[in-house]
C-alpha cells in the first residue's frame, strides 16, 4: 500500500509541473520572475512588476532598486527583459518621479544590456549592442499621450529583449536624509497589432560656437527627408542657459510649414503638433536655435558640461508598419543658403518669467518651503493630466451677483486682483433704431450712460468694490484688462477703442474717430473687443460689425497692420482669415497666438501674433451657428459661449470648456438657476472659475468646479505631499482587473487536476485511517494551492502617460561630455547608442492616404 501512495504522490506532481507549464498569459512571465531581483522595501510596489490585463495586455513596472547616489550627476542604470518573447507594443507610459530627486530619465530598448547586475554605473554604456531610446522624462512636464491605434514595437524581430533605465541625479542634496530613490516607469504593452508605429526623429546642432558677449548666434539644422512618409504629432526643444528660442520646420517646394516653437527655458514638454503635418520623400527638416552669449568670457561649445550647450529640436512621429523607421537622426546642415528664407518668428526670443525659469532650471533651496511648492508645482502638472477626464463646472447657485441690477451686460473681465469686472450699457440698449445703413449712430440726443458702466465686484460675494464709467459711453461692447490693470474697452456707438487706469476719470489712450464709422488706419466700425499683449504691449482690436478685420497698433496707439476680410456669401465654407463679424479676442502669449471669436461663422480662428498667419480653426456641429466669445486661461483650456439655435436647429445655448492643444470638448455647461438668452462674453480665472455676461438676461453667472474634480485634485495634492507613489493606490484595482482577465477554462485546468488527485489521496488515508499520512496530506496540499495560487497573482503596476523625450547621437562626444550638469543637458550616458542618419535612398512609393440684430 505504501507504494500505492507513493505512486499517487508522484502522479500528483507530474500532473502539477504540467498545469503550471500551459503557456497562459501568466506563463509568459515566467522568464521575468525568474530572472527578476530583489528590490527594496522602500519601493513601493516593486514586488508586483508585471500585471495582466486581459489576454494581450499587460503592464511593466520599471523601478530603481533603492538606490542613494553618492555624488551630483550621477547616472546609474538598471534592466528589466521584456516578460514576453513574441511582438509586443509599449501603447502608453507613466514616469514616477519628481523633479527635486531626479533630473531626468531615458529608457533604451535594446538587445543585451551592458550589465547583469541590479544597477550600475552608466559610465560602463546602457547596451552592449544597438540601442534604440524609446521614452525620456524630465523636469515635472506634462505628459504626452500616444494617438490611437501607435504604438513602439518591442519584442519578435525587433531586436528589444531588454528595457535599461538611465536616470540621472543631477543635484543629490535632496539625499541628504539617505532615504533610497525607486524612480521609474510604468509601461502599458499590448500584444494587438498596430496599424502605426511610433518613432522619434532627433535634430541636432554637433559643432555650434557661441562668441563671447554676442547678443545672437544662430544655430541651424536641415537635411533632405530620403523614407516613407512620417506623419509627426509632437515636438520638443532642448538647449542649456544661453537657448533662447528653438523652432522647427517643413519646408517643401520654398514653402516653411511650421511644426513646433517654444521656449528651451520652460518646462520640457513634448508639445502636440497644432495641426498634422505629413513629411514625404524629398522634403527637407529644418530647425534653429537662437543663443546669446551675453554673460560669458569664453567661446561655449556644444557639449554636456556646466559650461556647454546643446541645440536639440525633437521629433514624435507615427508611420505604416509596414515601412516604420523607430529611430533617426540629423546632425547636419545641408542648405545653409535656405536659411535666409526662414519665417521671422524664428528669430524672435519667447521671454520666460524668472520665477518659471527658476523651476525649469530645477535649484534646490534649502527650505521647507521651497520643498514644499515643488510638490505643489509637480501637483499642479498632475491636475492638468487628468482635466481631460474629470474637469466639470456647474453654476455656482450660492453666488448672489445673479440678483445684481444690470443694463445689458456685454463685457467681462478679470481684473490683476482677480477681481470681477463687469462693462455694462446702463439704460442704454442696442435696437433696430440705433444705427442707419451706414452704420453711423442714431441716438446721440440721448447723451451718453448716465449710470457707472463698469463696475468692479469681489468674486465670492460680489460685493461691490469700485464702480466707474459714467457719461463716457454710449454702448459699451467689449471689455480686456492689461497686465498693470488698466481697463480697454470698445464702444460700438462711437466707434473707438478706450484705454481707463482704475483710478482716472479720463481716458488715458483713445483710438478711432467719435462717432465716425471708416476703415482706414485712424477709424474703426463698430469694434467689438480689445486684447493686449502682456509681453510686447501690442494692441489688438477686432473690428467689428461692419469691418472684418484684426488691427494691431503698438503700444503708444500706432497703427502696425491689420488682418482679415469678408467672408464670401456665395462661396459656402468662410475660408481662413475670413470674418463675419469678429466679436471676441483671446490672447494666448503661452503660444503667441490670438484667438478670434468669428461670431457669425460659428468658429474660433486662432493666428500667430507677430505675423497674423492663420494657424487653425476650431468648430464643432455643437456651436451652431454663433459663435459669441472666447476666454483662454494658463494651463491650456478654452471657454467659449454660442448663440441661440435658429428656428429648426437642435443645437443648444451653452458654454463649453476646450482643450486649447487639440480643440476638443472636454465639457458643457448651463445655468440652473434662471436661463441663457445671448450669452455676450465669458471670462475664465487660473482656479477655474468661469463668470458669462448675458446682454439679453442683464444677468452674470459664476460658474465652478464640482466636488467631483476638487476631490481627486485634493487627493493628488496630499498625495504628493506624502511622497507615496500612485502604484500602489491602484494596486488593487489592476489586480482585480488581471483576475478577471484570466481564462476561467485555463484556471479551471490548473486546479482540478492537482485537487482530484489530492481528494483521491485524502479518500485513501482517510481509509487507511493513518495519522501521519493525514497530516502529510494536508500540508502539501497547503503548498500546491499556494504554489497555483501564486502563478494566478498579478504583479504591481501603475496608471499610464506619456512623458517628455531625450535622445542623443553616438558620435556626440568628446572629452568632457562624460558628466552632465544640472543646466539641463539631455545627453544621455550611453556611447553605444546607434541611430539612423537621414542618407540617400530610393524613393518610396506613393504615399497611402491616412487616417444679426441681436448684439
Amino acid at each position: 500500500m505504501a507504494s500505492f501512495v507513493n505512486n499517487l504522490l508522484i502522479l500528483f506532481i507530474v500532473f502539477q509541473n504540467i498545469c503550471l507549464g500551459f503557456r497562459s498569459p501568466l506563463s509568459v512571465f515566467k522568464r521575468y520572475r525568474d530572472t527578476t531581483r530583489s528590490l527594496s522595501s522602500e519601493c513601493l510596489g516593486s514586488d508586483r512588476p508585471v500585471i495582466s490585463l486581459g489576454l494581450s495586455d499587460f503592464v511593466l513596472d520599471i523601478r530603481m532598486p533603492g538606490v542613494t547616489p553618492k555624488q551630483s550627476d550621477t547616472y546609474l542604470c538598471m534592466s528589466v527583459p521584456l516578460p514576453v518573447d513574441d511582438e509586443a507594443y509599449v501603447v502608453d507610459f507613466k514616469p514616477h518621479a519628481s523633479m527635486d530627486i531626479v533630473h531626468h530619465m531615458l529608457l533604451f530598448g535594446c538587445n543585451e544590456p551592458s550589465s547583469t547586475e541590479n544597477y550600475w554605473d552608466c559610465d560602463e554604456g546602457t547596451c552592449k549592442d544597438k540601442s534604440n531610446i524609446l521614452y525620456a522624462w524630465a523636469r515635472n512636464a506634462p505628459p504626452t499621450r500616444l494617438p490611437k491605434g501607435v504604438g513602439f514595437r518591442v519584442g519578435g524581430e525587433t531586436g528589444v529583449r531588454f528595457f535599461v533605465l538611465q536616470v540621472h541625479y543631477g543635484d543629490i542634496s535632496a539625499f541628504r536624509d539617505k532615504h533610497k530613490d525607486c524612480s521609474g516607469v510604468t509601461l502599458h504593452l499590448t500584444h494587438q497589432k498596430q496599424p502605426l508605429i511610433a518613432g522619434m526623429y532627433l535634430m541636432m546642432s554637433a559643432n555650434t560656437v557661441i562668441p563671447p558677449g554676442k547678443k545672437v548666434v544662430d544655430a541651424d539644422i536641415a537635411c533632405h527627408y530620403k523614407r516613407f512618409p512620417m506623419h509627426l504629432f509632437a515636438y520638443r526643444v532642448h538647449t542649456h542657459r544661453l537657448g533662447k528660442v528653438v523652432s522647427g520646420y517643413r519646408v517643401r517646394n520654398g514653402q516653411w510649414t511650421l511644426i513646433g516653437r517654444q521656449s528651451p527655458q520652460l518646462p520640457q514638454a513634448f508639445y502636440p503638433v497644432e495641426h498634422p503635418i505629413d513629411v514625404s520623400y524629398d522634403d527637407i527638416l529644418a530647425a534653429r536655435c537662437v543663443f546669446s552669449g551675453e554673460g560669458r568670457t569664453t567661446e561655449t561649445h556644444i557639449g554636456g558640461t556646466a559650461n556647454d550647450e546643446m541645440c536639440n529640436f525633437y521629433i514624435m512621429y507615427y508611420m505604416e508598419a509596414k515601412h516604420a523607421v523607430s529611430y533617426m537622426t540629423c546632425t547636419q546642415n545641408a542648405n545653409p543658403e535656405m536659411f535666409r528664407n526662414i519665417p521671422q518668428e524664428a528669430n524672435i526670443p519667447i521671454p520666460v518669467k524668472s520665477d518659471m525659469l527658476k523651476m525649469t532650471h530645477g535649484h534646490h533651496e534649502e527650505t521647507k518651503d521651497t520643498d514644499k511648492s515643488s510638490s505643489l508645482q509637480q501637483a499642479k502638472n498632475e491636475e492638468e493630466e487628468i482635466l481631460d477626464q474629470y474637469f466639470h463646472i456647474e453654476e455656482a447657485v450660492e453666488w448672489p451677483g445673479l440678483d445684481l441690477k444690470l443694463g445689458q451686460v456685454s463685457g467681462l473681465a478679470l481684473d490683476p486682483e482677480n477681481n470681477l469686472v463687469i462693462f455694462h450699457r446702463g439704460d442704454h440698449v442696442w435696437d433696430e433704431n440705433s444705427f442707419d445703413s451706414k452704420f453711423v449712430y442714431q441716438q446721440r440726443g440721448l447723451g451718453p450712460i448716465e449710470q457707472n458702466t463698469i463696475l468692479v465686484l469681489n468674486p465670492s460675494n460680489a460685493k461691490l468694490l469700485l464702480s466707474m464709467g459714467k457719461s463716457l459711453f454710449y454702448l459699451p461692447h467689449g471689455l480686456s484688462i492689461d497686465k498693470n490693470g488698466n481697463y480697454w474697452v470698445t464702444d460700438v456707438a462711437l466707434h473707438q477703442v478706450f484705454k481707463l487706469g482704475a483710478d482716472d476719470k479720463k481716458p488715458l489712450l483713445i483710438l478711432g474717430v467719435a462717432l465716425q464709422p471708416g476703415s482706414g488706419k485712424n477709424h474703426f466700425c463698430q469694434p467689438t473687443d480689445v486684447a493686449v499683449d502682456p509681453i510686447t504691449g501690442s494692441i489688438y482690436v477686432s473690428d467689428g460689425y461692419c469691418n472684418s478685420r484684426i488691427v494691431q497698433f503698438s503700444p503708444n496707439g500706432l497703427y502696425v497692420m491689420q488682418w482679415g476680410e469678408g467672408t464670401e456669401t456665395s462661396s459656402g465654407r468662410a475660408r481662413p482669415g475670413q470674418f463675419h463679424i469678429p466679436h471676441s479676442l483671446a490672447l494666448i502669449p503661452d503660444f503667441s497666438q490670438l484667438c478670434v471669436a468669428d461670431r457669425e461663422n460659428g468658429r474660433i480662428q486662432c493666428f500667430r501674433l507677430e505675423t497674423g498667419e492663420f494657424i487653425r480653426e476650431i468648430k464643432h456641429k455643437s456651436f451652431g451657428r454663433e459663435l459669441f466669445a472666447v476666454s483662454y486661461v494658463p494651463g491650456g483650456l478654452l471657454f467659449a459661449v454660442n448663440g441661440m439655435p435658429y428656428p429648426g436647429e437642435a443645437e443648444p445655448v451653452q458654454g463649453f470648456v476646450m482643450n486649447f492643444s487639440t480643440g476638443e470638448i472636454i465639457d458643457t455647461f448651463i445655468p440652473l438657476r434662471k436661463r441663457f438668452e445671448m450669452p455676450h462674453d465669458v471670462v475664465a480665472s487660473e482656479d477655474k472659475t468661469v463668470f458669462v455676461g448675458d446682454v439679453h438676461a442683464r444677468a452674470v453667472w459664476k460658474f465652478a468646479s464640482t466636488e467631483e474634480s476638487e476631490t481627486i485634485v485634493e487627493a493628488r495634492l496630499k498625495n504628493n505631499s506624502e511622497s507615496t507613489d500612485p502604484v500602489k493606490k491602484q494596486e488593487k484595482h489592476l489586480v482585480q482587473r488581471a483576475s478577471t482577465g484570466v481564462s476561467f477554462v485555463l484556471i479551471t485546468t490548473l486546479l482540478i487536476i492537482p485537487v482530484v488527485v489530492l481528494l483521491t489521496i485524502l479518500v485513501f488515508i482517510r481509509w487507511r485511517k493513518t495519522p501521519v499520512y493525514g497530516a502529510d496530506g494536508e500540508h502539501k496540499l497547503d503548498l500546491s494551492s499556494g504554489r497555483i495560487l501564486g502563478r494566478l497573482r498579478g504583479k504591481g503596476g501603475g496608471g499610464l502617460n506619456l512623458g517628455n523625450f531625450f535622445a542623443s547621437h553616438k558620435g556626440y562626444s568628446r572629452k568632457g561630455f562624460d558628466r552632465l550638469s544640472t543646466e539641463g543637458s539631455d545627453q544621455e550616458k550611453d556611447d553605444g547608442t546607434d541611430s539612423e542618419e537621414e542618407c540617400s535612398a530610393p524613393p518610396p512609393p506613393p504615399a497611402l492616404h491616412h487616417p444679426q440684430m441681436s448684439r
